[in-house]
């Protein structure tokens, strides 16, 4: 009988337990990027942050500061280069738009010549602007979490860092795993943010540098500003920079340059197109081992739960879903399953009696 009432009162006490997460998480949902995007920093700036503090005995709240403000040179900087140079021209675009209007229709008359379907006429080109300018107010909404999002990451990250070992503490007392899955579980947790949180930009900004190139090659105005879009366009999942290189191809054809187009289709298509698999393959292999489909189903969701930020933080969601999978055989399972990650602590930790 008193086991019945154990059990029952751990599943009543457990119940009220998931009620209120589930209550917290669905109306803090819209904060959770900044929370979120705390957690990565911290993880990236804890050695360097602890070796400051411990060892060349820095003051824990001014060096948290100092980091704070690298991340917010680091993080604020290309978002500001990104109004700059985009906000006049999108202005200009909605007060002028019959320059657009004209070369769609003009290369879908050629393309009309050449193949019969017509692909676009000016009341399709028209109804699209209309379509952008009505998601205007949707953008102004998101940059406004943004900016929330922004402060509150800041503020939380302030309060890891000073207090970070204890938190660590907490944390390993805290987490229901055994020992050797909690070192798998924190080894494979630094391995993926470090691969998200710096491989996937570093992924864009290595194409949009080959993609400047290419577009100073063959001609193109403003060809740092079309680099800079390339780089932010390579992080959206399957279609990429083509979403910057295809439209500029076709102004260049448009327009008249047949040969410059042709030649930027081509490198498109046989360099830019190609740079992310070899850079995976030589420069992101030493930082983190991401398969590239866990990042594409890992933007796919992430746009979709956390909007931009959600470029990293997806694919960190579907790298920690098959994590704990592994986790949970190996807590359920009598053979474990070990990773090179973990693999010599959890030698030591098996040599070790009891």
């Amino acid at each position: 009988m008193n086991t019945f009432n154990n059990h029952l009162r751990q599943i009543i006490l457990l119940g009220i337990i998931i009620l209120i997460g589930v209550l917290i998480v669905n109306h803090f949902f819209i904060f959770l990027p900044g929370v979120l995007g705390a957690v990565t920093l911290y993880i990236l700036s804890k050695k360097s942050f602890f070796h400051l503090v411990e060892k060349k005995k820095w003051r824990k709240g001014w060096t948290a500061l100092l980091y704070i403000l690298g991340y917010t040179i680091l993080i604020c900087l290309p978002v500001y280069m990104a109004v700059v140079m985009l906000l006049p021209k999108l202005v200009a675009l909605f007060n002028n738009p019959v320059p657009v209007v004209v070369a769609v229709k003009t290369f879908s008359q050629k393309v009309q010549e050449a193949t019969g379907v017509e692909l676009f006429n000016g009341e399709n080109v028209q109804l699209a602007m209309k379509n952008v300018a009505g998601k205007l107010p949707m953008f102004l909404t998101g940059t406004a979490n943004f900016i929330t999002n922004l402060l509150l990451m800041f503020f939380v990250l302030y309060y890891m860092l000073i207090h970070g070992r204890k938190m660590e503490d907490y944390l390993r007392d805290f987490i229901p795993l055994k020992k050797k899955n909690r070192i798998l579980l924190s080894n494979d947790t630094d391995l993926m943010i470090r691969a998200n949180a710096i491989g996937i930009p570093l992924l864009a900004i290595i194409q949009g540098l080959v993609g400047t190139l290419g577009y100073f090659i063959f001609g193109i105005k403003e060809y740092g500003v079309w680099g800079f879009l390339t780089g932010v366009a390579s992080l959206i999942p399957i279609i990429g920079t083509g979403l910057i290189w295809v439209p500029l191809t076709v102004y260049l054809f448009v327009s008249g340059h047949t040969w410059q187009g042709v030649g930027l289709g081509i490198y498109s298509l046989a360099i830019l197109t190609n740079v992310d698999y070899v850079a995976r393959i030589t420069l992101l292999r030493k930082i983190g081992d991401v398969h590239p489909l866990i990042t594409i189903f890992g933007v796919i969701v992430g746009l979709s739960l956390f909007g931009f930020l959600g470029l990293v933080f997806g694919p960190l969601l579907i790298s920690y879903f098959i994590l704990l999978i592994k986790i949970y055989r190996n807590e359920f399972n009598s053979v474990p399953i070990s990773t090179r990650h973990a693999e010599e602590e959890l030698e030591n930790i098996i040599k070790e009696p009891g």
